[in-house]
């Protein structure tokens, strides 16, 4: 930057500075104190600047300084490379010169090694006899001290050999030929490890110096096994059969005597004993918490701490029952056999009687997981349900066609405190709740869904017997002399019907989960089927008793019914004598019926009066409106006397005297009386109120169509109070009077 233009703008602050510091006449007094407070400011930015400068001098000099003592390093190291490559071109004289020393000096090693391990080289067949009769003795520490011995005398020879820089195979070759009985000792040794590990649970309950002995032995080979590697890493030699790895050799046996003593726990097969599964799990749980105590108390005390043999041996033990159960499940698996399975699996074996038993308190589920994989124990559950689902198909599709076959007997069905029944309802339920009792052993979510398809099977088994009901039903009106009981067995399967829904809603009541809500309307479907086979045995039950009373109810409302009472009195005798059957029926089928056939009676009355058999003047009609009510009173009172507890009230033999009253009316009040009329039965037609009046003759069809008419416009839309309405939806012409 320019040093004129720096100066002129330290003018120019200088000026305004002076200006703001003189606008005021008092101000001129304090010049010279302004004066000397810039001087010392001005002094004070002089001192800054030369330190300053002084610092960035002294660091200057510094680093020179530096860089001087640097470059007189770098001379120092250049002469003494020089000097030290001068000196190396001499060396591959020297080691030519030297190579005559260097031979002498390895045949000095290899003869100092051969000294050191004469005795072995020449004792080796004795030293070999020596060791296996020590092996054969059961002196195994010092079996094994010998063969180390042999082993490190091969090894050193070996390494000495690996040394040379010119290696002959032929020498390694007679070498490890020389000492090939070594390696038949050391085998030999292994063999008898082998073989006191594989017994180390009985071993350890007589005499546990023996498995610590073996032990030892075996914490040395794998410290030698160490040593070895360490060695290869640094020379590239490592001596022939190691690493021995002795320690996995030990846990693999002990995995096999596990697995051996699992396979040889059973004892019986299917053929045998239907309860072999159940004697084998039993015999296995005992089999494992006896050895893992001994294991704990015993095994544990004895193996190196890093061994964790306690933990070890149960996962030796999971693995080999998983493997052992694996097969059998896949083997195939029968009846009660897939629950003794799951249950052993799920409770059992983790459970307080195996696993988590206080002398052992192994934790399953956190430490090694669950016995059988959890789609393999999906699979067994679906095998299970599956199987159950056929025995059910299959028992319940022979109790359909058993029930059959009864209905064309001609034996009285069974009785249970007078009412007519079969057992087939209670065994089916006793069936499934046993299905279902064993299955909540295991778990709830296996419970629920066999309570579901126990469900929907029973819902197939009523379909299947309503279609049975149907065809009994049809065989029975083709001829009515073919089958002997058969308003006993259909009184016997409105029973069996009401049963079955009382049955499912206690077992509904006893598994069904109350938090669950799907699959629920399978058990509606189930209940809506046997409501459906109760009502349809029950109108088929009145429809046989109506057709015997057909002819008389075409008598009514004709000559011969106003010259007589003997209609009426025919269908009274008739329904007290079938209420006498129906009197097999449980109560609440009874009451059903009781008001099936009233609203039955009512309808066929009913219909009988309008079915314009009679037409008569004004002044009999009275004669007939109180025949009429006379014979609806005796229905009732007939009603009452069969059925004396339960309330006739709003009962639909009402009607027949509620319509009888209007023949008597005054024609010109008819529109009030029919007003009130169609307000309590909006299902009450035209067709039927002119069909009613064609009884009087002195009032002509187009007046009562009229009056009909004005009282149907009068008339409100409304849904049916009463609840006997729907008898004039049933009634229907199909011809017209008009």
């Amino acid at each position: 930057m320019d040093l004129q233009q720096l100066e002129e703008q330290a003018r120019q602050a200088a000026l305004k500075d002076i200006q703001n510091m003189l606008q005021r006449p008092g101000q001129l007094e304090k010049v010279e104190q302004y004066r000397h407070r810039i001087a010392r400011k001005k002094a004070s930015v002089e001192a800054l600047l030369k330190t300053g400068m002084q610092g960035q001098l002294d660091g200057v000099r510094v680093g020179l300084k530096q860089l001087e003592t640097c470059m007189q390093d770098v001379r120092e190291v250049r002469r003494r490379m020089d000097e030290v490559e001068r000196l190396l071109r001499g060396v591959p004289e020297v080691y030519d010169a030297l190579e005559v020393v260097r031979e002498e000096n390895t045949k000095h090693s290899q003869y100092a090694t051969a000294m050191e391990n004469l005795k072995h080289i020449f004792n080796v067949d004795a030293s070999v006899q020596k060791t296996m009769a020590l092996i054969e003795d059961d002196k195994l520490l010092n079996a094994h001290q010998c063969l180390a011995d042999l082993e490190n005398s091969r090894d050193d020879l070996l390494y000495e050999l690996h040394k040379q820089p010119k290696q002959h195979a032929s020498d390694k070759i007679t070498l490890k030929r020389h000492f090939e009985k070594v390696d038949t000792v050391s085998q030999e040794l292994e063999k008898k490890l082998r073989l006191i590990l594989s017994r180390t649970l009985n071993t350890l309950r007589k005499k546990p110096t023996i498995i610590v002995t073996a032990l030892r032995i075996i914490e040395r080979e794998e410290k030698n096994d160490q040593f070895a590697l360490q060695q290869q890493k640094v020379t590239g030699f490592l001596p022939p059969g190691r690493p021995k790895a002795w320690r996995r050799m030990i846990m693999d046996v002990l995995q096999q005597s596990v697995v051996t003593r699992i396979e040889g726990s059973k004892l019986e097969e299917r053929a045998d004993n239907k309860m072999w599964l159940v004697r084998d799990l039993e015999i296995l749980r005992q089999i494992i918490l006896e050895d893992l105590r001994v294991v704990k108390s015993l095994c544990v005390p004895c193996f190196p701490p890093h061994y964790d043999i306690f933990g070890e041996y149960v996962k030796f033990y999971h693995e080999g029952l998983s493997s052992y159960l694996d097969n059998i499940v896949r083997s195939g698996l029968e009846g009660n056999e897939y629950v003794s399975m799951m249950a052993w699996v799920t409770h059992t074996y983790p459970g307080v009687e195996l696993m988590s038993h206080p002398d052992l308190n192994v934790d399953v589920h956190r430490q090694i997981g669950t016995l059988l994989r959890p789609e393999h124990l999906k699979a067994l559950e679906d095998e299970y349900l599956q199987n159950m689902q056929r025995n059910f198909q299959e028992w319940m599709t022979k109790a359909a066609e058993t029930e059959k076959q009864e209905w064309f007997t001609e034996t009285v069905p069974d009785q249970d405190e007078e009412y007519y029944h079969t057992s087939a309802p209670v065994i089916i339920f006793q069936m499934i709740d046993q299905h279902l009792q064993v299955t909540n052993t295991i778990h709830q979510e296996l419970t629920f869904k066999a309570l579901v398809m126990s469900i929907q099977q029973v819902e197939i088994f009523g379909q299947t017997y309503l279609k049975n009901v149907i065809e009994l039903k049809e065989h029975h009106f083709r001829n009515r002399d073919q089958i002997k009981y058969f308003t006993h067995y259909i009184i016997t399967i409105v029973n069996n019907s009401q049963q079955m829904v009382e049955l499912a809603q206690q077992m509904k009541q006893l598994y069904w989960p109350k938090s669950r809500t799907e699959h629920y309307e399978d058990f509606e479907r189930l209940l809506a089927t046997f409501q459906r086979i109760r009502a349809h045995a029950a109108s088929y039950l009145l429809e046989e008793a109506f057709l015997d009373m057909e002819c008389h109810f075409n008598d009514l409302f004709t000559a011969k019914w106003l010259a007589s009472n003997i209609a009426v009195d025919t269908i009274c005798v008739t329904l007290d004598d079938y209420f006498q059957d129906y009197n097999h029926l449980r109560p609440n089928n009874f009451e059903m019926v009781i008001n099936e056939a009233q609203k039955l009676l009512a309808k066929r009355y009913i219909r009988a009066l309008l079915s314009k058999r009679l037409s008569k003047p004004r002044a009999e009609c009275d004669a007939i409106t109180r025949k009429i009510k006379t014979e609806a009173k005796r229905f009732k009172l007939f009603f009452e006397k069969i059925a004396p507890k339960i309330s006739l009230s709003d009962s639909p033999l009402d009607l027949i005297s509620t319509l009888s009253a209007l023949l008597s009316s005054d024609i010109e009040l008819l529109v009030l009386d029919l007003h009130t009329l169609l307000g309590s039965y909006p299902s009450l037609n035209e067709d039927h109120l002119v069909r009613l009046f064609y009884i009087r003759n002195d009032v002509k069809a187009a007046e009562v169509r009229e009056k009909v008419q004005d009282a149907m416009k009068s008339k409100k839309a409304m849904v049916s109070i009463a609840k006997q309405d729907c008898i004039f939806k049933e009634i229907v012409f199909s011809d017209k009077l008009w």
